[in-house]
């Protein structure tokens, strides 16, 4: 049983993780598109700004829908938990590859800018 007895303060939480998310991700847009020592593959724009606006536009919505509909809200509140789970892994594995081979070549490489 959890420790409140109705559902607005735990979609609230929810509402504003999703809406800081959401507004996080618009920033680093913003920035992606200002810079210009980098140009973004589709994977970068998949990974790094896609999949986590849809996670955290999915998590505002199920805050929502948590009051009416906890079910299946629940059940999407756990799909972006775990969908915004293998993106942190996949990102973190793409800055250590990016690191370990260009940032680091390996002897007879030169790094490449």
């Amino acid at each position: 049983m959890p420790p409140w007895h109705v559902l607005w303060n735990a979609g609230l939480i929810l509402g504003l993780c999703g809406i800081g998310g959401a507004a996080y991700i618009i920033v680093i847009l913003r920035r992606a598109l200002r810079q210009d020592d980098y140009k973004m593959v589709l994977e970068d724009w998949l990974w790094h700004m896609i999949i986590p606006f849809v996670s955290y536009t999915a998590l505002i919505v199920a805050a929502i829908l948590l009051f009416n509909q906890p079910v299946p809200a629940l059940f999407c509140i756990g799909a972006v938990t775990l969908l915004l789970l293998f993106i942190g892994i996949h990102n973190a594995w793409d800055n250590l590859t990016y690191i370990a081979f260009e940032r680091y070549p390996l002897e007879g490489n030169p790094p490449q800018d």
